[in-house]
C-alpha cells in the first residue's frame, strides 16, 4: 500500500522549480498567484493544463522508449452532442501527447450485456491502460454495474468502488476522479495554503463533491472540510467562512459576492448553459458562481469556461499514463 503526502500527480509542483518532491509548498498569501505573473486574481486553467500535458508528454516518451505506448479507450453510447464534443477532445489530446486514443461509438439502443462485453474485451486488452465509459448512459443500462465491471487498475476516471476506497483511506496507487484531482492540482500549483484552511464544498456528488472532500482531508493537504448540499440550512453562513470555496452544485451563478469571505479562493466547477441573445448560438456557458461580482471579493477565482474544465482532461491523461506505468 502506497501512502504519504497526497499530491496529484507527483509533479504537482509544475511552475515551481524550487519545490522538491514531497516537500510542503511555500506558504504565500492567497492573494498572490505564484504561478501567474500578474495580479488578475484569475486561475488560468488553460495555462496549468498545458504545463501538465507537457509533463505528461515527457512521461509518454519515456514509456515509449521502453516499448509501452499508453492507451486510453473511451466508450460513447448514444448521440448526445455535448458528450460527443467532450469525447472528441479526449481523443485529440491523447494523440497530441503521443498516446493511443480510441473512441468506441455505439447507439443508445445497445443492451447492457453488449456494453459489458465491450468492457470485458478492453479489460483483457494489454494495449489498453485506461478505460472510460462516458456518462450519462441510457436509462435502461445500470451505470453502476458498468463502472464496477471496469478493472480498477484501468479505471482512470476513478469511479470504481476500489478506487473510491483507496482515496478514502489514503492509498496512492489508485486513481482519484479527474475533476477533483485537477482542482487540487490548481490549488497546489498556485501556492494556496491548504493546511488548516477552512474548505467548504458545495455539492455532494460522487463525481466531484465527495472525492473532493476526501482529497482536501488527505495528509499533506490537511484542510478542515465542510460539505454543503441541497438540505444544508443557511448555506451562506457556511460559504462566508470558507478560506477555500469549491462550488459544484449545478446551479448557474448561485454563489454571489455576499456569500464569499473577502480574500477567499473560489473554485467554480459548475458548467451551465444559459440563454444569451447576444451570442450567435443563443446561449453561453456560466459557472455556479456569479463570476464578475465574486471576482471583486475573492483573491483567486477560476473562470467558466477556461478554468477547471481544461484541467479535467489533463488529469485524465496523467491518470492514463500512470496506469500504463503501473501495468507495465
Amino acid at each position: 500500500m502506497k501512502r504519504g503526502r497526497w499530491t496529484l500527480p507527483d509533479k504537482a509542483s509544475v511552475g515551481h522549480p524550487e519545490r522538491s518532491e514531497g516537500s510542503p509548498a511555500k506558504h504565500r498569501d492567497r492573494s498572490v498567484a505564484s504561478l501567474a505573473q500578474d495580479d488578475t486574481g484569475i486561475i488560468d486553467g488553460a495555462k496549468l493544463a498545458a504545463a501538465l500535458q507537457a509533463d505528461v508528454a515527457k512521461e509518454v516518451a519515456t514509456l515509449k522508449a521502453r516499448g509501452v505506448t499508453p492507451g486510453l479507450t473511451v466508450v460513447l453510447v448514444g448521440d448526445d452532442a455535448a458528450s460527443a464534443v467532450y469525447v472528441g477532445s479526449k481523443e485529440r489530446t491523447c494523440l497530441e501527447l503521443g498516446m493511443n486514443g480510441e473512441t468506441i461509438r455505439r447507439p443508445a439502443s445497445i443492451t447492457e450485456a453488449e456494453l459489458l462485453a465491450i468492457v470485458d474485451r478492453l479489460n483483457d486488452d494489454p494495449a489498453v491502460h485506461g478505460i472510460l465509459v462516458q456518462m450519462p448512459l441510457p436509462k435502461h443500462i445500470n451505470s453502476d454495474a458498468v463502472i464496477r465491471r471496469i478493472r480498477a487498475d484501468k479505471d482512470v476516471d476513478g469511479f470504481h468502488p476500489v478506487n473510491v476506497g483507496k482515496l478514502s483511506i489514503g492509498e496512492k496507487d489508485g486513481f482519484a476522479p479527474c475533476t477533483p484531482a485537477g482542482v487540487l492540482y490548481m490549488l497546489q500549483a498556485y501556492g494556496v495554503r491548504t493546511a488548516g484552511a477552512d474548505c467548504v464544498i458545495v455539492g455532494r456528488s460522487n463525481i466531484v463533491g465527495k472525492p473532493m472532500a476526501s482529497l482536501m482531508m488527505q495528509p499533506g493537504v490537511d484542510a478542515t472540510v465542510t460539505v454543503c448540499h441541497s438540505r444544508t440550512n443557511d448555506l451562506a453562513a457556511h460559504t462566508r467562512r470558507a478560506d477555500i470555496l469549491i462550488v459544484a452544485a449545478g446551479r448557474p451563478r448561485m454563489v454571489t459576492a455576499d456569500m464569499v469571505k473577502p480574500g477567499a479562493v473560489v473554485i467554480d466547477v459548475g458548467m451551465n448553459r444559459i440563454a444569451d441573445a447576444t451570442k450567435k448560438s443563443g446561449t453561453r456557458l456560466v459557472g455556479d458562481v456569479a463570476f464578475d461580482e465574486v471576482r471583486e471579493v475573492a483573491s483567486l477565482i477560476t473562470p467558466v469556461p477556461g478554468g477547471v474544465g481544461k484541467m479535467t482532461i489533463a488529469m485524465l491523461m496523467a491518470n492514463t499514463v500512470r496506469a500504463a506505468a503501473q501495468l507495465s
